[in-house]
């Protein structure tokens, strides 16, 4: 199993400088991969939870790939209606042809009504459109020689059972959000269930998950994976790769966008992490 990072790309405390340091702080300390999240128009219902300056995607991840070596690079999630399928396509190959096949491309439909009426895109059909962009996609892809930058990995973002199914009918990973452990049980016994119902493959099992180091045990039923103490996370990690997750990603910002101010926190918590979970030993590729 290998673990990743989700990289704050917003908020008061980010922009270049500090995104370079992130990149190359994860890298070091053997992540094996960096995600960043997605928006385009920052309306009041997309600032509530991800403040300006929001640096787009495609455009960090980029910045990004220049200085890093190793480590995978990719979004968690991009909204897929928010664009034009070609123009996706193009850019996402171009970003793995450039940074040597280490893009991964988490996806998802979106959720910030007021984001969707700026960029004039109907929410209500956001579900169907991110189906037929991503089939697009593919199909440009798979037929044209200007799109082929190798296979890239998709993962299908969201927490109810439409993301689900999705990822099963493409057979791609399936990559929930912020959840407790009994939810991510549940939920690789259902991609089982889903899989076997449409005739398919289980998809693999990719879950985000906060990264919240505590000096006291959390407890109660709704501690999230990845919140407690160091003992907890490691705890957490070990079951999730007894489910058979084959990446986890941690997420270290947990919703104050005063904490994009202070990285120093983020980066100790997952040198703990690194350290007590042996990077080296677990993630690194032969």
């Amino acid at each position: 199993m290998r673990i990743g990072v989700n990289v704050p790309n917003f908020g008061p405390g980010t922009g270049p400088a500090v995104l370079r340091r992130w990149a190359r702080t994860v890298e070091a300390l053997g992540y094996d991969l960096l995600m960043i999240s997605d928006h385009v128009v920052v309306t009041p219902d997309v600032a509530e939870q991800y403040p300006a300056p929001f640096y787009e995607p495609f455009t960090t991840l980029s910045w990004l790939a220049g200085v890093t070596d190793r480590i995978r690079l990719g979004t968690s999630v991009l909204i897929v209606p928010y664009r034009h399928p070609l123009l996706m396509a193009r850019m996402a190959a171009n970003l793995n042809r450039f940074s040597g096949g280490r893009l991964v491309l988490g996806v998802g439909t979106g959720w910030a009504r007021q984001e969707f009426d700026a960029l004039g895109v109907p929410f209500e059909r956001r579900g169907r459109l991110t189906d037929e962009h991503l089939a697009a996609m593919r199909a440009a892809w798979a037929d044209e020689d200007d799109y082929r930058a190798g296979p890239i990995p998709i993962w299908v973002g969201g927490n109810g059972e439409a993301g689900l199914r999705r990822a099963v009918r493409l057979g791609e990973a399936y990559h929930p959000l912020r959840t407790t452990l009994p939810w991510l049980r549940d939920a690789a016994q259902r991609l089982k269930g889903v899989a076997g119902e449409l005739g398919r493959p289980a998809p693999a099992l990719t879950p985000r998950i906060v990264l919240r180091l505590t000096g006291t045990p959390v407890t109660g039923p709704e501690r999230r994976a990845g919140e407690g103490t160091i003992g907890q996370i490691v705890e957490d990690l070990e079951e999730l790769r007894a489910l058979g997750a084959d990446t986890v990603v941690l997420d270290p910002f947990d919703g104050d966008p005063a904490e994009t101010l202070h990285p120093a926190t983020a980066w100790h918590a997952l040198a703990a992490v690194a350290d007590h979970w042996n990077l080296d030993q677990h993630d690194r590729p032969a």
